[in-house]
This record gives C-alpha cells, sequence and structure tokens, in this order.
C-alpha cells in the first residue's frame, strides 16, 4: 500500500468533517471545512494548486486544479455527489499522473456515510 500513514491521516480528517457537517452542503463548503481539519492536525497541505499537462515534452497552456495537494505526494480530490462515477474516478487519476505523484484519493462527502476510493497510479 502507497503512504498508508498519510492517507490514513487524511481519511481520518474527513471523516472528522463529515461527522461534523453531514451531507448536503456543496463540494468548496467540505473544502474549506477540511482545510481547517488538515491545519489543526498538522497535515501540509496546498489547496487549488494548478498543475500542467504536457505531450511530448511540451507543457499545455491549460491547468488542472485538484482540491488539494498532501504531503506534497497525495491528489486529494473532493465530491458532494449522490454517486461517484468513473469520471470522478479519471479526474482523481489524471491529476495524479500529471502531477507526477504516486496516489490520488477520491473522497465523497455526499451521503450518510463518508465514501472514499484510493487509486495507486504508477
Amino acid at each position: 500500500m502507497i503512504y498508508p500513514n498519510e492517507s490514513y491521516e487524511i481519511i481520518g480528517a474527513a471523516m472528522k468533517v463529515h461527522s461534523i457537517m453531514g451531507p448536503g452542503f456543496t463540494e468548496k463548503v467540505y473544502q474549506e471545512a477540511l482545510a481547517l481539519e488538515f491545519q489543526e492536525r498538522c497535515i501540509p497541505f496546498k489547496r487549488e494548486v494548478e498543475i500542467h499537462a504536457s505531450y511530448k515534452g511540451i507543457t499545455l497552456a491549460g491547468t488542472f486544479i485538484p482540491d488539494f495537494i498532501c504531503y506534497d505526494k497525495i491528489i486529494v480530490e473532493l465530491k458532494a455527489v449522490r454517486e461517484l462515477d468513473d469520471v470522478h474516478r479519471s479526474q482523481a487519476i489524471n491529476y495524479a499522473k500529471i502531477a507526477g505523484f504516486q496516489l490520488a484519493l477520491l473522497i465523497n462527502f455526499g451521503n450518510s456515510s463518508l465514501e472514499y476510493e484510493r487509486f495507486p497510479v504508477g
């Protein structure tokens, strides 16, 4: 398993946010609350950092903005939807690929129980 301790800390912070707030808010509300929880738990993070894709070694103009980069090595993508689908999964995986990271976490606050999926990228 890639980065088990860091993943555990990130998911634990998300569980705390979900236990206090529950479902029904927008993704941006959960993002702000999770940033506060990360700060409280001393989890290093960057919020909404622009990353660029490249094609044949040329950096493309378009940018992608993951919700968080934690520990300078894990993409954390948030959703607040009824059901995760393959588009959400592809987004998280592609963000990690573009950033050159080995792990993406996809976290969904949209249901009565927090959902999360881990995606090793390699």
